[in-house]
């Protein structure tokens, strides 16, 4: 079944952590999932490949063997919602309990007594430097020591509704230019330039005002994912939209690219757009043709087909994290990662 972050539980300790205190896990090959969830993929600078996972920490895989971070390593959370690398290549770990960075030995984490709160924590280190983090409370900025609450300004909403909690963040997205994006549940999305904020939300154009993913394209278009709504009712809402500055355009035509959760989009090296479509399959659009692709050698791991993330590594090997386990696409279909591979 899909599972989305929600909740979170404790406080972090802010003390920083020395990796050399511990061993990390280095599992055998068992042949077991590298987790139930994969919910985040990533490449550092250096190649190697970080999974975010619910319940078993951050994962590297480092082209040979598979590194577990967890709680008992330093991590803040053994649910890890988003990995990013700042510019100093320090890793940053978005937990159901905060934030941990990471520098190849220490980990430092921050939490409540830190000024970030909430679960579901989603990181960005934008091109200045600067970190940004959101929450099912809200969006932070980090001031190199501790994080404080960036006030997003609320858009007026007619028949507002939610998904988990309204006002969450989502996402966070830096595009081209260096405006920052927020996803926003039940109040669209929203683009901050520095100094000012610009709403968009189902007025606009949007399919709805629940706003999970936000993608740019080597085009300059923005194109984003949405939801349906659970509260204070189930409304069949939700599907992809993409905004090319003016105006934007929906995808009724196309079967579970509208009235669906779309909760990944992702753009490979020749340009192919990627697009989770919930309970239905993956879409690739080459600017023309949306293709669908629905097989898997695990069914039982897919039959809901919830695709958490996509990435294609410097190899071109594009990976896919599912509500099942980790994936690879082969071409035409998509095979089942254990922890014993197979890797290439």
């Amino acid at each position: 079944m899909l599972f989305f972050i929600t909740a979170c539980s404790g406080q972090p300790d802010s003390n920083a952590l020395k990796i050399n205190d511990f061993v990390p896990e280095v599992l055998p090959k068992t042949g077991a999932q590298i987790s139930e969830y994969v919910v985040e993929i990533f490449e550092d600078k250096k190649g190697n490949l970080w999974f975010g996972t619910v319940s078993d920490g951050a994962v590297c895989y480092d082209g040979k063997t598979l590194t577990y971070l967890s709680t008992k390593d330093g991590l803040c959370d053994n649910t890890v919602a988003s990995i990013t690398q700042d510019n100093e290549g320090n890793m940053w770990f978005g937990t159901h309990n905060g934030a941990s960075k990471y520098d190849g030995k220490t980990f430092t984490n921050f939490g409540i007594r830190e000024g970030l709160h909430g679960p579901g924590c989603h990181i960005l280190a934008d091109k200045k430097g600067n970190i940004w983090a959101g929450t099912n409370h809200g969006a932070f900025r980090f001031n190199g020591f501790s994080f404080s609450e960036f006030k997003i300004p609320e858009p007026v909403i007619e028949n507002p509704s939610y998904k988990w909690v309204a006002g969450k963040i989502w996402t966070l997205m830096e595009d081209k230019k260096g405006n920052i994006w927020f996803a926003r549940d039940g109040f669209g999305a929203c683009k901050y330039d520095g100094t000012s904020f610009t709403h968009f939300t189902s007025k606009d154009g949007l399919c709805s005002n629940i706003v999970s993913r936000i993608m740019e394209d080597k085009q300059g278009n923005i194109w984003f994912g949405t939801l349906t709504s659970d509260f204070p009712k189930n409304t069949k809402e939700g599907g992809l939209s993409r905004y090319d500055g003016k105006t934007f355009s929906n995808y009724p035509e196309i079967k579970g690219l509208s009235e669906n959760d779309i909760y990944t989009i992702y753009e490979d090296k020749t340009g192919n757009i990627w697009i989770g479509a919930t309970h239905l399959g993956v879409y690739r659009y080459d600017g023309s043709t949306f293709t669908l692709f629905k097989e898997t050698d695990r069914k039982d791991l897919t039959v809901h087909f919830g695709v958490q993330a996509i990435l294609e590594d410097k190899n071109g090997t594009l990976w896919f994290g599912f509500s099942g386990g980790l994936f690879r696409f082969n071409g035409t279909s998509f095979f089942n990662i254990t922890q014993d591979g197979p890797w290439k």
